[in-house]
């Protein structure tokens, strides 16, 4: 029944196939103006054969971005070309102005992937690895390109437009087998879920450095061709303008980046804003390495490195950028690269061995200049085998370099072609060999444990947060939360505002002192947070606010910018029949989760230096999982151990564990749960079951015994006119004598 559905959704492809040939060639015959309805034939071929080709190589284990290559040779002169010439030349004719129209098409889809490939790339460990990565790509570049240039000296006159211009021809020959494409690098390894490896970190930091000096190359080449001698000016701008662009890139860039990001989702009201924001910020950056006489792919990568290491909204643009590249820009763009093969030259034997010949100096020139890269940069031996195999992949960047060549009269359209064929060939190749190496290159065991944490942080609480709102008066209870929000933003840069509820007029130069105030807070316990998390890299954006409005319409004002987190902190949390008027108002204008402190004990007298000795109660339900979350989150800032407690959720004073039937497996299951949590961020724990004790009297008598100075409980927000938590929650902080967290759920309250 399957192969049935396939075999007629494979004829219901021919048949469109046939369909879009008929009209492609009625509308060739019309008009020999560029046409939109060609464009659109091409753009749809592409993406039906790529696409359906890709979703067959993925059933086979191999990358869909191998089944939209093989799609552009299928269409293009290789096979539809020499079988249908007339099909072929009505669906893709040769006229420069009809195929500019698609090109454009796939060099903004260039752009767009390799935005979204930087917004993937992990600047921290790119730079832990950055050693191995420049000797390999020094050493991958150096090899192939002797190997090429030599090849170069000794190809037939009848391969070269102008043997007088040999040089120059086997420079362009050592560069086209030196670069790996960064963009099909990126694919191949992010499709085959190597990108969170060390490994594929190291092939996508080479391959990019690959390609910044292949562009450099390129542009004293060029220099020499047109020339006739090297325009050292010409050189020298381009190297130290690429400098220049990285170093002001990566301090101001960044903080501009996250604040384009921030104005255009908080001020902004279209839809979409941000994305547009950021295809602005691509195009700018895109053009200036452009101008400075780079190519343009450089510049889309920085921004998405910058759009990636943005501390909000990073989630959510990449969902709407990865499926409307997937779909539509990457079929384009390998379809076209496939195009642009004609194997059907290789049909002269003397032209077949010289492209095997080719392929061979290419692939072991390659493998082995980037194998002994490796080495020198201290991987193992298996590990420098997966980087070769993965630097081995040349595909776009070649057919780009190849015709810049054949533009310039230097390549003749046999070689070009077989410069072509060696970049599909070693593109195709990449991936087996690849999977094959890492297959045999097992985890390490602090590799392993970080895969593991990012695995388990990418469904937590605390590691998802990416924007905080505090809200608070001027009480010491407030400067308690600022000293709480400061510690949770500061190990990841989460940006915070602080909002003073209820200013009024004639108090706003003490209202201003108190903004300072808890500011100052913020930064000094995010700093510590920082300094204690050695793999952060950003300051904590703070933003203070001081609204003369209710408390509630204050809260809703600004919860509607989007935040993943309310802290609050009031004067008095508490009153006679319930929680405090104030803090009513303050979190009845907020949907999602919500962080209730109340200062006690130690943290009345330092709100901001006091030392955390935390307890944290846990029972197995999901609130009490994040509220686990944020006790390790501030513990990994503490010398003290914490303290975890298991305690039911029943009240249910018949239950009795007298048998061996009635055992405490699933307790402490759980309790074992929070500990291997803690334990990933090197956190020391000590466990505690209370399991037939009413939760509240356990708690509190835990507090007593371990000498915690603040408990942290995980609540749910029960539906009603008025904020409550649950009794629980009601007497731990009615009668605890230290402070009191409370982490409670909520819908997540975001931007649309």
């Amino acid at each position: 029944m399957a192969a049935g559905r396939r075999l007629q959704v494979t004829l219901l492809a021919l048949a469109a196939c046939l369909l879009v040939t008929t009209f492609a060639g009625a509308a060739g015959e019309k008009s020999a103006r560029p046409s939109e309805f060609l464009l659109l034939a091409q753009i749809a071929l592409l993406i039906v054969v790529g696409r359906g080709l890709g979703e067959l190589m993925q059933r086979i284990g191999q990358p869909s971005v191998m089944g939209e290559l093989l799609g552009g040779l299928l269409l293009g002169p290789s096979l539809l070309g020499w079988l249908w010439p007339a099909a072929h030349t009505a669906i893709f004719p040769p006229s420069p102005e009809q195929k500019a129209l698609i090109e454009g098409v796939a060099q903004f889809g260039i752009l767009l992937l390799l935005l979204l490939t930087g917004m993937e790339t992990d600047l921290k460990l790119v730079r832990k690895v950055g050693r191995a990565a420049a000797s390999i790509s020094i050493a991958g570049i150096v090899v192939p390109f002797v190997c090429g240039f030599s090849l170069g000296q000794f190809l037939p006159q009848s391969l070269l437009p102008h043997p007088e211009s040999r040089l120059v021809a086997s420079l362009f020959l050592g560069t086209a087998l030196s670069i790996s494409s960064v963009k099909i690098v990126a694919v191949v390894v992010r499709e085959m879920n190597f990108m969170r490896r060390n490994v594929g970190q190291i092939i996508v930091a080479t391959a990019i450095i690959d390609d910044t000096i292949g562009w450099i190359i390129i542009a004293m080449i060029f220099s020499l061709a047109s020339h006739g001698t090297l325009d050292v000016f010409s050189v020298s701008q381009a190297v130290l303008g690429t400098l220049a662009f990285l170093a002001v890139s990566f301090t101001i860039g960044r903080r501009l980046t996250f604040r384009l990001i921030r104005w255009a989702n908080d001020y902004l009201v279209s839809s979409a804003a941000v994305i547009t924001v950021i295809l602005l910020l691509m195009s700018v950056l895109a053009m200036i390495t452009h101008l400075i006489g780079v190519h343009t792919v450089l510049g889309a990568f920085v921004a998405g490195v910058l759009v990636g290491e943005s501390p909000i909204l990073t989630r959510q643009i990449d969902e709407r950028l990865r499926g409307l590249i997937s779909s539509l820009f990457m079929p384009v763009f390998f379809g076209l690269a496939g195009l642009s093969a004609d194997l059907t030259v290789l049909r002269d034997p003397n032209l077949l061995l010289l492209t095997i010949a080719l392929v061979l100096i290419a692939s072991i020139g390659k493998f082995g200049g980037a194998f002994v890269g490796g080495a020198l940069g201290g991987l193992t031996r298996k590990e420098s085998y997966a980087l070769a195999s993965g630097m081995n992949a040349r595909g776009s960047t070649e057919v780009i370099i190849a015709t810049i060549g054949l533009s310039m009269g230097v390549l003749s359209q046999n070689l070009f072609s077989m410069i072509v064929t060696m970049a599909i060939l070693t593109t195709m190749a990449m991936p087996p060999m690849l999977r094959a190496a890492l297959s045999r290159l097992p985890l390490g065991d602090d590799e392993k444990a970080r895969l593991e944490r990012e695995e388990f942080e990418q469904k937590g609480f605390v590691t998802n947060l990416e924007r905080l709102l505090l809200a608070v008066d001027e009480s010491t209870n407030a400067k308690f939360a600022a000293h709480v929000a400061g510690l949770l933003a500061g190990a990841r840069g989460l940006p915070i505002t602080i909002l003073h509820l209820g200013a009024r007029a004639q108090q706003q130069e003490g209202r201003r002192e108190h903004a300072e105030s808890h500011e100052a807070v913020v930064r000094e316990a995010a700093t510590a947070s920082a300094e204690a998390d050695q793999t952060s890299m950003h300051d904590v954006e703070v933003t203070t606010r001081a609204r003369a409005e209710k408390t509630t319409e204050a809260v809703v004002e600004e919860a509607r910018k989007g935040f993943d987190l309310l802290v609050v902190g009031i004067e008095n949390v508490l009153s006679k029949h319930g929680f405090d008027k104030k803090v009513e108002d303050a979190t009845s204008g907020f949907r999602g989760p919500i962080a209730l402190v109340a200062a006690k004990g130690i943290h009345l007298r330092q709100p901001a230096k006091a030392e955390f000795k935390i307890l944290v109660a846990v029972s197995g339900s999901a609130v009490s999982r994040r509220g686990a979350e944020v006790a390790v989150a501030l513990a990994r800032l503490s010398t003290h151990p914490l303290n975890v407690i298991y305690v039911s959720t029943t009240r249910d004073k018949g239950r009795r564990r007298n048998s061996a039937s009635m055992s405490l497996a699933n307790e402490e299951s759980i309790l074992k749960d929070a500990a291997a949590a803690a334990a990933r961020y090197d956190v020391d724990v000590n466990t505690m079951l209370r399991a037939n004790a009413a939760p509240e009297e356990a708690i509190l008598q835990e507090i007593r015994t371990s000498g915690a100075n603040l408990v942290v409980l995980g609540v749910d927000r029960i539906q009603g006119d008025l904020l409550n938590f649950g009794s629980v929650a009601a007497a731990v902080l009615r009668k605890s004598k230290v402070s009191v967290l409370l982490i409670a759920d909520g819908e997540p309250n975001r931007k649309d």
